[in-house]
């Protein structure tokens, strides 16, 4: 466990393995943790170097003053400078969700830097449509109805901040409402230990203030970025969840542009592969990395 710092930033990362390097990032409200609680960073570390983050805005990052650099160009320049203040030349990238985002982008501007890339459940723009548990697309009039109803619910709070809500009733609260990026996970049998990683993410979270600003800042960019994507000149994998209704779309449309990937559709899960398939994930990135290492390319 360690930090780095970078302008106003004092970025936090782990460094276990040895072996060619993988930088490693996450999803919205998640850290380190997605990988490393869920095995996959220790089984990567039997062959590999990996140097997993907490991004801006999340986890035990910090970000001090102005500018926040809550941006995917300058989260990618997070990835170059972590891999200087390391002494890497050239590393695999592995991503999740929001984090995916923003490798796919570093890939389009700096593939020849990349052995590979890794993307899981993500997709190219940094907007993408929203949908329902039930798959229909969240509309504009769906999220001005919700800010009003959060509005509403507002005036009833009392002036004083509540107490934090204990493990229970934060499990509770999610067993509730779900939402699309969890809703297969809090379906399986073993829920409630799934929750315990979650839980983790809230736990280790030094500002939630900063998660919201990060969230009212990153999302900006519907364009998926189709020419740069057939720019890519690295191996990629491109990992999904068949029930990932977010990034089903955007997966397909990166298998179809990127010239040399690896498009794999992981049966029954949602959008949290690591945590819903652990043993399945380590599986599917052990195998694309070996195929890496033995003929250069995505696939045998």
């Amino acid at each position: 466990m360690a930090y780095f710092k970078k302008g106003n930033a004092r970025i936090y990362y782990e460094d276990i393995g040895e072996g060619e390097p993988i930088l490693v990032n996450h999803g919205l409200s998640e850290d380190t943790g997605y990988w490393s609680e869920t095995g996959v960073t220790a089984a990567l570390a039997e062959k590999y170097r990996v140097i997993s983050i907490d991004m801006r805005g999340h986890g035990r990052t910090i970000v001090e003053g102005e500018a926040k650099g809550y941006d995917e160009v300058t989260m990618g320049a997070d990835l170059d400078a972590l891999a200087e203040h390391l002494g890497i030349d050239r590393f695999h990238l592995l991503s999740h969700a929001t984090g995916g985002m923003y490798a796919v982008r570093y890939g389009i501007r700096k593939s020849a830097r990349l052995l590979s890339l890794m993307l899981t459940d993500t997709g190219s723009e940094t907007l993408p449509t929203m949908y329902h548990p039930d798959g229909r697309e969240i509309t504009s009039e769906d999220m001005a109805q919700a800010r009003k109803a959060a509005a509403e619910a507002s005036k009833t709070m009392p002036e004083t901040s509540p107490r934090e809500p204990d493990f229970d009733e934060r499990k509770a609260a999610w067993r509730a409402n779900p939402g699309v990026f969890t809703f297969k996970m809090e379906q399986h049998p073993d829920s409630d230990e799934m929750f315990k990683v979650l839980d983790g993410f809230y736990q280790r979270r030094l500002s939630n203030p900063a998660m919201q600003e990060f969230m009212a800042s990153f999302y900006s960019d519907p364009d998926p970025m189709v020419e740069g994507l057939r720019q890519v000149q690295c191996p990629t994998l491109i990992l999904i969840g068949e029930h990932d209704i977010v990034f089903i779309k955007p997966s397909d449309l990166m298998a179809q542009e990127i010239p040399d990937n690896r498009h794999l559709v992981m049966p029954g899960i949602g959008h949290m592969t690591a945590i819903e398939d652990s043993e399945g994930t380590i599986r599917e990135l052990m195998d694309f990395l070996d195929c890496v290492a033995t003929t250069g390319r995505a696939n045998r």
